[in-house]
C-alpha cells in the first residue's frame, strides 16, 4: 500500500514510520485492546482472528503488504472484539494511530488508498463468512492456501494441521484429510510441517468462486493483492 504513494507523500510520512520485526504467532491487538499503533506489513502476513468463549479460532481475514491492520482508529472506535496476530514472521512498519488520523483527514492518496482497502476488506470478510458454510474443506482450504501464497509470495509455506485448523475453524482430522485429498492430486506436497504449493492452476481450479471474486475486487480497486505486484 505504502509503495503506490507519490513519491513526495511518501517522503513526508516516512519519519513517522518504523520498522519492526515479529515473530510468527505474535500478538498485535489483543480483543477490547486500545489500538495506539497501526501496522503495514511488509513481508510479514497478518490474521484477523475471532476468538469464542470456548476457545475456539476463527480466521476472519488475511492482511499482506496490499493493506494494514488498526482501521479501527480511523473511525473511530479505538478497538475491536477481534485480535491480530502473525501467521508469517516478517517485516511491518509501525505507524502511532494519532499519527494516521492526522494524514487520513488530509485527504491524500493516503486517505484514497486507505478507503479502497476499505472495500476490499469488506468483500473479503463477507465472502469468508459465505464459503464457510456453502463449500467443502478441500474447497475451502485449496482457497486459503492460494490466498496465502498470494500475499507471502512463497511457494514452500510452514504449516501444520493444527494451524490450519484454527485458521479455518474445523477439526484437525478435516485438515488432515483434505490436505490428502489435494496432495494425491498433485496439488500439494506436505510433509512435517512444510507445506509445496506443486500445481497452482490446480488449486485455483479446486478452490470455491469466492477466491476468484475476492482476487477481482483486489485487482479492481488496489491493483493487485499479490505481494509485490
Amino acid at each position: 500500500m505504502l509503495a503506490a504513494l507519490p513519491a513526495d507523500e511518501l517522503e513526508r510520512i516516512a519519519p513517522f514510520l518504523s520498522l519492526r520485526s515479529y515473530p510468527l504467532g505474535h500478538v498485535l491487538y489483543d480483543p477490547g485492546e486500545v489500538m495506539t499503533e497501526v501496522y503495514f506489513p511488509e513481508q510479514a502476513l497478518l490474521s484477523l482472528l475471532s476468538l469464542l468463549e470456548d476457545g475456539t479460532l476463527t480466521e476472519i481475514a488475511l492482511v499482506g503488504n496490499e493493506g494494514m491492520v488498526g482501521l479501527p482508529v480511523i473511525w473511530g472506535g479505538q478497538s475491536t472484539p477481534q485480535s491480530v496476530t502473525v501467521q508469517f514472521e516478517g517485516e511491518v512498519l509501525v505507524m502511532e494511530a494519532g499519527q494516521l488520523i492526522q494524514e487520513f483527514n488530509r485527504g491524500s492518496r493516503l486517505t484514497q488508498l486507505l478507503m479502497l482497502y476499505m472495500q476490499a476488506l469488506y468483500t473479503q470478510v463477507a465472502q469468508n463468512a459465505a464459503y464457510n458454510r456453502q463449500h467443502t474443506i478441500e474447497e475451502r482450504l485449496a482457497r486459503w492456501l492460494l490466498s496465502v501464497q498470494d500475499s507471502v509470495q512463497r511457494d514452500s509455506l510452514t504449516l501444520t494441521h493444527d494451524f490450519i485448523a484454527k485458521m479455518l475453524g474445523i477439526r484437525r482430522s478435516g485438515v488432515t484429510v483434505a490436505v490428502g485429498v489435494l496432495q494425491q492430486a498433485g496439488m500439494i506436497r506436505y510433509s512435517r510441517g512444510r507445506m509445496a504449493i506443486l500445481d497452482r492452476a490446480g488449486l485455483e481450479a479446486a478452490s470455491c468462486e469466492c477466491y476468484r471474486l475476492v482476487q477481482m475486487e483486489y485487482s479492481r480497486l488496489l491493483g493487485s493483492r499479490a505481494a509485490g505486484k
